[in-house]
């Protein structure tokens, strides 16, 4: 992120939570950039510098068990994890006129769901980028089917060397800021391989709240301006739940079919320009 400011923001229960944050005197409407599992806010950079340019106040923070935040043991419910993005909001000092568009991707996109159910003050909009809208326990109606296709593959092991060979080769088109901020997704230890900065219990307790939420079922408490920035426009995507219960002109859907699921490390420009054409069209007065 350009000219990236790092700080350790104090959230609930003592945790400190890593964020990046650039362009803080901005004119445009301040942007909170929220990763999703497993990843982190690297991930966000080429946004956040298109955003930068483009006037925003930007910061991407690493949510609990991720990235350079603290790892406690507990807090990866939605409440929590929720009021930790708020104390984030808080210590910015974003607040009334000031407050942000949140947008989280992936499970980040139903975490800034549910900030926006659950601390309705805190947001001005929210932006779901390929999450928030999948039911995850209508794929997998058992805990048991869902636990074994969401269990990760072990990658500990793995020279970071070899990782981003594999990175590169899965994804050609993305950009080198991009394949660096994923390549933060995991630590490098002295010895030169690799380990997942979120552990598997971790990792596994997100993914039992994922299984666990329905936002068919939030969608309709939401009473911000929603941005909705899907890789597909299937039936079972859950968008038409979002477009059902959100009252006329308060939602935006701008998919990207086909698109790889970290959209924003793919298309970073036009993820930006799209956050920063909702802020101009639907945030202005």
């Amino acid at each position: 992120m350009t000219a990236a400011v790092d700080a350790r923001l104090p959230v609930t229960g003592g945790v400190h939570l890593a964020v990046r944050s650039s362009n803080p005197d901005g004119p445009e409407v301040p942007v909170l950039l929220v990763h999703g599992l497993a990843s982190n806010a690297r991930t966000w950079d080429d946004v956040a510098d298109r955003l930068v340019e483009l006037g925003h106040p930007v910061a991407a923070v690493d949510q609990r068990g991720h990235g350079r935040s603290d790892k406690p043991d507990t807090g990866y419910d939605f409440a929590t994890v929720t009021a930790d993005l708020a104390a984030v909001i808080g210590g910015l000092a974003w607040s009334d006129d000031r407050r942000p568009l949140v947008a989280g991707q992936s499970w980040g996109g139903n975490v800034v769901l549910e900030l926006a159910v659950r601390h309705p003050a805190a947001t001005r909009a929210i932006a779901c980028v390929d999450g928030g809208t999948l039911e995850v326990a209508r794929h997998f109606p058992t805990w048991e089917q869902c636990l074994a296709a969401m269990t990760p593959p072990r990658l500990a092991g793995l020279s970071a060397r070899e990782l981003e060979t594999m990175v590169r080769t899965w994804h050609p088109d993305w950009s080198p800021a991009g394949v660096a901020g994923t390549l933060a997704n995991m630590e490098v230890l002295p010895d030169g391989t690799i380990s997942p900065w979120l552990s598997l219990d971790h990792h596994l307790a997100v993914v039992r709240q994922l299984w666990e939420h329905h936002p068919p079922e939030r969608w309709p408490l939401v009473g911000v301006p929603v941005l909705l920035i899907p890789s597909v426009l299937a039936d079972d995507f859950g968008i038409a739940a979002a477009e059902a219960a959100l009252a006329p002109g308060r939602l935006r859907v701008a998919g990207f079919p086909g698109a790889d699921h970290d959209v924003h490390i793919q298309h970073p420009v036009e993820v930006a320009d799209l956050l920063h054409a909702f802020c101009r069209e639907r945030l202005s007065e």
